[in-house]
């Protein structure tokens, strides 16, 4: 079996060559726990569980670290505190349970560690002192700098210009600063904003320096696997392979960086000016999370995505028609099979999805399309092997209906409240509310749409 991966470093599709295939190491960076997680944090967490599936099935499932932090310490927490009037702890504590609890009902498996920053700044105040102390970093009024012109391969991943990667980063203009592209390691702490003491003063560490110490820690100074979404390549990840590989004497940080593609909603940027934020939290009030999940992975992890209400549909319908086929033979014993070698295939090639998808419908029709019983257990064995691969088709198939089946249904009712708008017929679009309400859906008219969830 062999597993090739596009790597952001090179730009190319590479044979992924671990360090060690006992103890291949990945780290994946997680959200900043300050409120409910989106569409778009949904899609990477579900895009490189998927590889860590891909990469456990390769090597065994004991034989693959994953890691994936939450940062619990940043401006934005700050804020919300500010903002809220909870303490910073009690923020991050319950965005954190309820990130996990959303990602779990997406397939997505707690990783191996999930480290949060606050519990590693003795290893982070090392790692500054280490570059002090080589000429990498300077103090400046409370500050801790990393030096940009002392590592001549800035820019190596993202492969900007220097001019560009000033804009880019939307650099502070600070007098402290021996260069405007130096990054900031430490920062000084007010009396009322979290902080510890260090050598510089009372502070806090910088965002880019917090994975660089945790997975310095977890994965060792050189590891196979670092990925995340496309909007870190620059400056957050350009910044962790500066600082990490100065700290090391220049030993190398990391063979592979993975990111995953930008996220729309509806042809649009989802954004909050827009209103159109999609939060999975809402989201599971109204459909299962392995029709996100199966959303989702219907592109290529590294190509756009539009999240579209049509996408979710069609992906309800033909879960539906999996799962339809699954309760046929309910009670046929399935053949223990592994996973079809096609899909297998299809996902070693740089989790080529769409490509597994089409594979995982040809194990389906094999099935529908089987005479004897034989046959049947055979097909049956291979659509749950492919399906456990992938994060899809381990509930039982009665439960499945059951739970789900009347969701369909609720969006013809607001479908046919739409036509009934158009053509305003109001009294029967507010008799279908008012059915609907009674039954337990609220709805809510927005501008993409109308929304709906359970009470």
């Amino acid at each position: 079996m062999t597993v090739f991966l596009h790597n952001t470093l090179t730009r190319k599709k590479e044979e992924f060559k671990p360090i060690d295939p006992k103890k291949v190491r990945v780290y994946f960076c997680g959200p900043t726990v300050y409120n409910y997680a989106h569409i778009g944090n949904a899609r990477a967490a579900v895009a490189f569980n998927l590889l860590a599936k891909v990469l456990r099935y390769a090597y065994g499932q004991k034989h693959v670290n994953y890691v994936s932090n939450l940062t619990d310490i940043d401006d934005k927490i700050i804020t919300a505190s500010q903002q809220t009037g909870e303490d910073i702890s009690v923020i991050t504590k319950k965005y954190a349970e309820i990130y996990n609890e959303d990602m779990a009902a997406l397939g997505v498996e707690k990783p191996d560690a999930q480290p949060r920053a606050t519990g590693y700044i003795p290893q982070m105040l090392a790692m500054i002192d280490k570059l002090v102390k080589s000429g990498h970093a300077y103090a400046a009024e409370g500050h801790v700098l990393f030096s940009v012109p002392s590592f001549p391969d800035y820019g190596c991943l993202s492969r900007r210009n220097r001019d560009d990667m000033i804009a880019g980063a939307r650099v502070e203009v600070a007098p402290y600063k021996k260069d405007p592209a130096d990054f900031v390691l430490w920062k000084p702490s007010t009396d009322n904003q979290p902080g510890w003491d260090s050598p510089y003063g009372r502070g806090r560490p910088g965002w880019h320096l917090e994975c660089s110490a945790m997975n310095e820690v977890l994965n060792g100074n050189h590891f196979d696997i670092h990925a995340g979404g496309e909007d870190l390549i620059f400056p957050h990840h350009e910044n962790e392979i500066a600082q990490s590989v100065c700290a090391h004497g220049g030993e190398a940080y990391v063979n592979y960086w993975m990111h995953n593609g930008w996220l729309m909603v509806e042809g649009q940027k989802m954004s909050k000016s827009l209103g159109n934020v999609i939060l999975v939290h809402d989201l599971l009030e109204r459909v299962s999370g392995e029709v996100i999940r199966f959303a989702l992975l219907s592109t290529h992890y590294r190509q756009p995505f539009d999240w579209t209400e049509d996408l979710l549909q069609q992906s309800k319908r033909t879960l539906d028609r999996y799962y339809g086929l699954l309760r046929n033979v309910r009670d046929i014993k399935p053949v223990d099979l592994d996973a079809p070698l096609t899909v297998v295939e299809a996902l070693e090639d740089d989790l080529n999805t769409p490509k597994a998808f089409a594979e995982l419908a040809v194990v389906a029709r094999m099935l529908s399309t089987a005479a004897t019983e034989e046959e049947k257990a055979e097909a049956k064995g291979a659509l749950l092997a492919a399906g456990k691969l992938m994060g899809f088709l381990q509930q039982d198939a009665a439960a499945w209906f059951q739970d789900g089946s009347d969701v369909m249904d609720i969006q013809s009712l607001i479908d046919a409240r739409d036509v009934a708008k158009k053509n305003k017929d109001y009294k029967k679009a507010d008799a279908i509310r008012a059915d609907l309400e009674k039954n337990g859906v609220i709805l809510e008219d927005t501008p993409q749409g109308t929304r709906w969830k359970r009470k």
